[in-house]
C-alpha cells in the first residue's frame, strides 16, 4: 500500500488497524472490547490489546499494556488532592510522557498481531478532550492505520433529543481526531438499530419522529438533523451487540474499509506533517522530553 511521501518509521505503513473504542460510560465499550478481543482470537488470530482505564478494577479480557502497571490512580488522587475525573486525566498525562516506549511496543508487535484493541476511560471527556488523548491518537494515527470507534447505547438513544445529542458528540470527535470513523449501534440484542439507520437516511422520518417532542429542544434537533446531513452521508455506522456478538463480522468489515479509506486520504496528509515536524525539530534541536510533550503532529 502506498504510504506518501513522508520519511520512513518502523511500522509506518503497516495494514495493521489500531482499533480505538470510545464511548459514554455504560454505553458497553469494554464490553464489546471483550467480545472483539475473543472474536479475534476465536479465529486463531492475535489480537494486541492495550488498556488506558487508570480507574478500572478489573478488565474482562486478556490485557498486553495496562496504564494501571505504570500509573497508580488513588496515589495520583492522593498526591495531587484530585477528584476522579482530574485524577483519570492526570495519570492519562503522566502515561503520555512515556508514550514513546508504548509506540516501541506496538510498532514491534503490528506485524504479527490482526489488529491493535484499544480500550480508553469510561469518563469520555477526559480522554477526547484532553492534551494527552490528542498525543495518544495523533501518536497512534502517526504510524498505523488508526480506526476511532464511537460506541453508542442504541437503547437509550430511541428518543430522538437522545439520538441528537450521541450524533452530535460522534460528529465533534470525528473532526477532533481526523481519523477515519465508526459508529457502533451497540446493544442490538435489546433494541433493533435500523431506527438510527432511518434516521441519518432519511430527513422526514427523524421529523416525524421528533413530532412527539414539545420541549425547545425538539426545534434544535430540527435544525441540527439538516447540519448534520453531510456528516450522516460519510457516516460509517454499524449494528453490534457487544453481548451476543451479533453484528461482529459487519464491524470489522467497517474496520477494513475504513483502513482503506486511512492509506487514501489520511496518510499523505499525515506524512506531509510529519514531515513538516521533522523539519521543525531539526531546525529546533529539541530534546527526547520535548518531543513526548509536543503535538505528534
Amino acid at each position: 500500500m502506498a504510504t506518501g511521501g513522508g520519511s520512513e518509521t518502523p511500522g509506518a505503513g503497516s495494514s495493521t488497524p489500531c482499533i480505538l473504542v470510545l464511548g459514554m460510560a455504560g454505553s458497553g465499550k469494554t464490553t464489546l472490547v471483550q467480545r472483539l478481543t475473543a472474536d479475534v482470537s476465536a479465529r486463531g488470530k492475535q489480537p494486541y490489546v492495550i488498556n488506558l482505564d487508570p480507574a478500572v478494577l478489573e478488565v474482562p479480557y486478556p490485557v498486553n499494556i495496562d496504564i494501571r502497571d505504570t500509573v497508580a490512580y488513588k496515589d495520583v488522587m492522593k498526591q495531587y488532592k484530585l477528584g476522579p475525573n482530574g485524577g483519570i486525566m492526570t495519570s492519562l498525562n503522566l502515561f503520555a510522557t512515556r508514550f514513546g516506549d508504548v509506540l516501541e511496543f506496538v510498532k514491534k508487535r503490528a506485524p504479527e498481531s490482526e489488529c491493535i484493541i484499544i480500550d480508553t476511560p469510561g469518563q469520555i471527556e477526559v480522554f477526547t478532550w484532553s492534551a494527552s488523548g490528542a498525543i495518544i491518537t495523533e501518536a497512534l494515527g502517526s504510524i498505523l492505520p488508526t480506526v476511532v470507534v464511537y460506541v453508542m447505547d442504541t437503547e437509550r438513544s430511541t428518543n430522538p433529543v437522545t439520538f441528537m445529542s450521541n450524533m452530535l458528540y460522534a460528529c465533534s470527535i470525528l473532526y477532533k481526531t481526523k481519523l477515519p470513523f465508526i459508529v457502533a449501534l451497540n446493544k442490538t440484542d435489546i433494541v433493533d438499530h435500523r431506527f438510527a439507520l432511518d434516521w441519518m437516511n432519511d430527513f422526514e422520518a427523524y421529523q416525524l419522529a421528533l413530532e412527539s417532542e414539545t420541549s425547545y429542544v425538539s426545534g434544535l434537533a430540527r435544525s441540527m438533523s439538516l447540519v448534520l446531513d453531510e456528516f450522516y452521508q460519510n457516516l460509517r455506522a454499524v449494528g453490534v451487540s457487544a453481548a451476543t456478538g451479533l453484528g461482529v463480522s459487519d464491524f470489522f468489515a467497517a474496520v477494513q474499509d475504513a483502513v482503506k479509506e486511512y492509506h487514501t486520504d489520511y496518510k499523505p496528509e499525515i506524512d506531509r506533517l510529519r514531515k513538516e515536524h521533522d523539519a521543525k525539530k531539526e531546525e529546533s534541536g529539541g530534546s527526547h522530553e520535548t518531543e513526548l510533550l509536543c503535538r505528534v503532529y
